[in-house]
């Protein structure tokens, strides 16, 4: 059938389509929506008030005013009517600070791993609001001065978008994990995709289609060498010793991946299972669990031992006040004992409302998605991430301080905001 004469001048389809993508695209980046693809992402990392920085650092606003009129440590920026605020790079400038003026407590100042101490890796497990958890884990331990590397193993970039990176879907060569575990000639170091953020100390390897690549490959040869588990798994564990030295903590993003998942599985000290408290998410998530224990079955009988210091379990998107939910978190902490963590995060708008403007609570000041949903939402966060860091503290044998402390802040945090406007 022969083409239906149009006029040279009318616009084609794909020209109107491209039009409609740039005037959307135009309007999200008008709002401050994350612009990494296709062109560089020109937002910064607000400043944080001196009352953030003091919770964030566990000592009094009144000390930290104290050594900025002594012109000890970073000078801050002085705002409106004189109030002090610092970036996040003055935050660390600042731990450094302390920790060799207050030596006893240089670990609270800053907790990095020491010679000796494990790198931990947490495989967060795809699952309810996993990637919003992989996100805020990352973005909060970078906060409390860890070193902290997120990668993002979901083939959809979904941790990466929360980021600001945006791959539309096309497999960008050698643009992801996929760059380092490659099984063709092709291969290159990690180091090669490892991209900054905006949080000083946080670093980003992002997902895209390519990881799918992968997947395909890992799957054909598994069934073309009878069933035997090919070494996709031995990849992760070999590119990510090429950081270790780097990092902290690293936090590994889970997608629908199989052999990606059992990747992370292997080269994980720790594993986080998200789980929302109603039956149908408790079905799921037990689905993942035998899983789980189907992916370590196969890598320990090809001859390797799967061995993590801890496997926990949170609570998400918790309505405190749905009676099924409460009943459905009792038979998870029966079931589950103390692998259960006490925190839970709670459903919250101002989650929401920071997702859908592309950014995290941390990002935000609480103006911006109301005070109230901002200071609960951020309670539950921090309750979580205390929680997580406590393990990880132990596993290096270092007693337990996070918990206390967001107790603290919690207990602290209507009269710092009260008052907020007296810091200076």
């Amino acid at each position: 059938m022969p083409h239906s004469e149009k006029p040279v001048d009318q616009e084609r389809i794909v020209e109107r389509v491209q039009r409609h993508g740039d005037n959307i695209w135009a309007c999200l980046t008008a709002q401050g929506m994350a612009t990494r693809a296709p062109s560089p992402d020109p937002r910064t990392l607000r400043s944080f008030s001196l009352g953030e920085v003091a919770e964030i650092l566990g000592v009094s606003g009144s000390y930290l005013r104290q050594l900025s009129i002594d012109g000890q440590g970073p000078t801050p920026e002085l705002g409106t009517a004189g109030r002090r605020s610092y970036t996040l790079g003055q935050i660390n400038e600042l731990r450094n600070y302390l920790a060799s003026a207050r030596p006893k407590e240089a670990l609270k100042f800053c907790p990095r791993r020491r010679e000796g101490d494990k790198q931990q890796i947490i495989s967060v497990v795809a699952g309810p609001a996993s990637t919003t958890t992989s996100f805020y884990l990352a973005q909060g331990l970078s906060l409390q001065g860890f070193r902290v590397l997120a990668i993002d193993l979901d083939s959809h970039g979904s941790l990466s978008r929360m980021f600001g990176h945006y791959s539309f879907g096309y497999p960008v060569d050698n643009a992801s994990m996929y760059a380092a575990i490659r099984y063709d000639d092709h291969q290159d170091s990690i180091r090669s995709v490892i991209e900054p953020t905006l949080f000083d100390g946080l670093d980003l390897v992002p997902g895209s289609a390519e990881l799918s690549l992968f997947e395909e490959e890992s799957s054909r040869r598994f069934r073309s060498e009878n069933f035997r588990y090919p070494d996709a798994s031995i990849r992760m564990v070999s590119a990510l010793q090429e950081v270790e030295a780097y990092y902290d903590v690293v936090v590994l993003s889970c997608g629908d991946g199989g052999f990606l998942t059992a990747g992370a599985y292997e080269a994980a000290t720790g594993v986080l299972v998200t789980v929302r408290p109603e039956l149908p998410e408790l079905v799921s998530m037990t689905s993942s669990l035998y899983s789980f224990a189907n992916f370590v079955a196969l890598i320990e009988r090809a001859g390797r031992t799967v061995n993590h210091d801890f496997f926990k379990y949170l609570v998400t998107r918790h309505d405190p006040r749905d009676v099924s939910q409460q009943k459905s978190i009792a038979m998870l902490r029966e079931s589950l004992g103390d692998d259960l963590l006490t925190a839970t995060v709670w459903e919250s708008d101002a989650i929401r409302q920071a997702g859908d403007k592309g950014r995290s609570l941390y990002e935000l000041s609480s103006g911006a998605v109301g005070r109230s949903s901002y200071e609960q939402a951020m309670k539950s966060l921090n309750s979580a991430n205390a929680e997580i860091m406590d393990i990880m503290s132990e596993v290096w044998g270092r007693a337990p301080l996070y918990v206390s402390q967001a107790s603290r802040s919690t207990t602290a945090g209507k009269a710092s905001s009260e008052s907020r406007g007296l810091s200076k």
